[in-house]
C-alpha cells in the first residue's frame, strides 16, 4: 500500500514536470518566433527609414547649398540625432512593457509547488 502511494505520488510529480517542460518549450518557441519576426520587420524598417532620411537630408542640403549649407547640414544632423533618441526610447519602453519570459510556465510551477506543500487546491491534469 505504501509503495503504491509513493509510486502514484512519484508518477504525478513526473507527469506535472513533463507538462511544465512541454509548456516551457512551447512558450520558448513562441517567444523566439515573435522576436525573430520583430527583428526582421525592424531591420526592414530601419533600412527603408535610413534610405528615406538620407534622401531628405540630401534634398535639404542641396536646397540650401548656396546660402546656408552648414546650417542645413547641422539641422539635418540634429534631426537624425533626435530621431535616434526617440526610436531608442520607444524600443526601451516596448521591452519594459513586455511581460516576463515564460510567465505561464512560472505561474504553473508556482501552483505545483503550492500543491506539493499542501497549501494549494488540486488541479486537473
Amino acid at each position: 500500500m505504501f509503495t503504491e502511494t509513493v509510486g502514484r505520488i512519484g508518477s504525478t510529480l513526473v507527469s506535472m514536470a513533463r507538462t511544465r517542460l512541454e509548456l516551457a518549450a512551447v512558450e520558448a518557441q513562441e517567444e523566439a518566433q515573435s522576436l525573430l519576426g520583430y527583428a526582421a520587420w525592424t531591420l526592414l524598417a530601419a533600412f527603408l527609414g535610413a534610405f528615406a532620411f538620407m534622401l531628405v537630408a540630401l534634398f535639404v542640403i542641396v536646397l540650401f547649398w548656396d546660402e546656408h549649407r552648414l546650417l542645413a547640414i547641422g539641422v539635418m544632423a540634429g534631426v537624425f540625432a533626435l530621431a535616434a533618441v526617440l526610436i531608442l526610447a520607444r524600443v526601451r519602453a516596448g521591452f519594459a512593457a513586455r511581460g516576463p519570459m515564460l510567465a505561464a510556465t512560472r505561474a504553473e510551477l508556482g501552483k505545483d509547488i503550492a500543491f506539493i506543500k499542501g497549501t494549494g487546491v488540486a488541479h486537473e491534469q
